[in-house]
């Protein structure tokens, strides 16, 4: 006589508790914290368009009525400090266009330099601190994965061509800027007083995104 079929074992099925996500249930990983990231961007996004509203007419800096040999050192040097008080935006996107125009001369460094500027992001700066970065089957504490970014940070930039392309583009775009500040007669500037201040520096408004998005600042 044929026995019975034998019945198929049942799986223990576990209820997610209320208010959890499907991820959460089904074991995968968090994923990275973007609101971070998220607000990172954005300060950094408003202290560029508050630094931008601080910028001179390119008339006015490229105006070449104003421009006159000057009488001594000290005559250059007391031109320079004045227009970089004035002109300080638009001599930063002038440094910043030097900088970028070597940069992309070279497509393989500036590859490199925006692959090591992901890697600290995604696995320093805006990396949960409750997810620990894992690599072949081992887990690095948060020191491990500064000094290795470090480390890798120190390799790229000075044993390739990245460290020496961001100096000459900084030293051409300085140049350019201490051309024109030492031969642009500074006579028809006027430097507003709230601008004038240390505090509203466009320096320090474009910067003041550094005061980190975890900082509720």
């Amino acid at each position: 006589m044929a026995s019975a079929p034998t019945p198929p074992p049942l799986l223990p099925v576990t209820n997610p508790a209320p208010g959890s996500s499907p991820a959460a249930a089904g074991g995968s990983d968090a994923p990275i914290a973007t609101p971070a990231l998220r607000l990172f961007l954005s300060r950094l996004s408003d202290s560029a368009r508050r630094s931008l509203s601080d910028r001179r007419p390119w008339g006015e800096l490229l105006d070449r009525s104003a421009f006159s040999k000057p009488d001594s050192l000290s005559d250059a040097t007391s031109r320079l400090r004045r227009n970089l008080a004035y002109f300080r935006v638009n001599y930063a996107a002038v440094v910043a266009f030097a900088l970028g125009a070597s940069l992309l001369a070279h497509p393989f460094s500036l590859l490199i330099l925006l692959g090591l500027l992901a890697a600290w992001c995604f696995l320093y700066l805006f990396r949960a601190s409750d997810q620990p970065v894992v690599l072949f089957g081992r887990t690095f504490s948060d020191r491990e994965t500064l000094l290795g970014l470090v480390g890798a940070s120190f390799v790229l930039l000075f044993f390739t061509s990245v460290a020496s392309l961001i100096i000459s583009g900084m030293l051409v775009g300085g140049a350019l800027v201490a051309a024109h500040g030492a031969f642009r007669v500074p006579e028809d500037l006027f430097l507003d007083e709230p601008n004038a201040a240390p505090g509203n520096s466009a320096a320090q408004g474009l910067l003041s995104f550094l005061g980190g998005p975890g900082s509720g600042v």
